[in-house]
């Protein structure tokens, strides 16, 4: 058997709110610019720019985004922890022959210091990327079904030609998941490998 499964990063394999809260704060205290992180971190799956175009006059937005970034490694990466059956989706995507994908609008090498902290291994990462921005790598990386929690995850499995598959464990609901073309929606993903089972049969 060939092929990959695709995965999301944030909320999907892993639970970045304690960081990524933790670094909007960081990034106020060096600002001044007030950032409400709890509400930033309420609507995870977007590209950066976009919350940052939330707190930021347009034209601070780039220094912002690189202020961001840098803080980023200091302070979100211990906090963050994976989601409850990360490590036993993964492990079932190899037991089945197929190799883990990770494609993210989270800056690449930022989403590769959350895997190797928290022993999460993958065959191909790509990063900085969202909805149908998804696509190509999808395509380019052989991968056959995607797993997000976001609408986007599930518009960029629609336009790769793949089937997608959500986890109501962002900030998208099961059913905004599945209006927005998921396959197969899960409660999380403790339950993913009997799924991964039931569609790799016969194939």
């Amino acid at each position: 058997m060939s092929g990959a499964v695709g995965f999301d990063l944030d909320m999907t394999l892993i639970d970045s709110r304690p960081g990524i809260r933790a670094a909007y704060r960081a990034l106020t205290a060096e600002t001044g610019v007030h950032v409400d992180a709890d509400l930033a971190v309420s609507r995870l799956g977007p590209p950066l720019r976009t919350e940052i175009r939330e707190w930021f006059p347009e034209a601070d937005v780039e220094e912002a985004v690189a202020t961001y970034r840098a803080l980023y490694p200091i302070h979100a990466i211990a906090p963050t922890v994976a989601m409850p059956g990360a490590v036993a989706a993964l492990d079932a995507v190899r037991e089945a022959g197929l190799r883990v994908v990770v494609v993210t609008s989270k800056l690449g090498s930022l989403a590769a210091l959350h895997l190797e902290h928290l022993g999460l291994a993958y065959d191909e990462l790509a990063g900085d990327l969202f909805a149908e921005g998804k696509a190509a790598a999808l395509a380019e990386h052989g991968v056959r079904w995607y797993v997000g929690d976001h609408v986007g995850d599930m518009v960029a499995a629609a336009t790769a030609g793949v089937p997608g598959i959500g986890v109501a464990t962002g900030p998208c609901t099961a059913e905004e998941l599945a209006a927005a073309g998921a396959t197969h929606v899960l409660d999380d993903l403790t339950v993913f490998p009997a799924l991964l089972t039931r569609i790799t049969v016969g194939t």
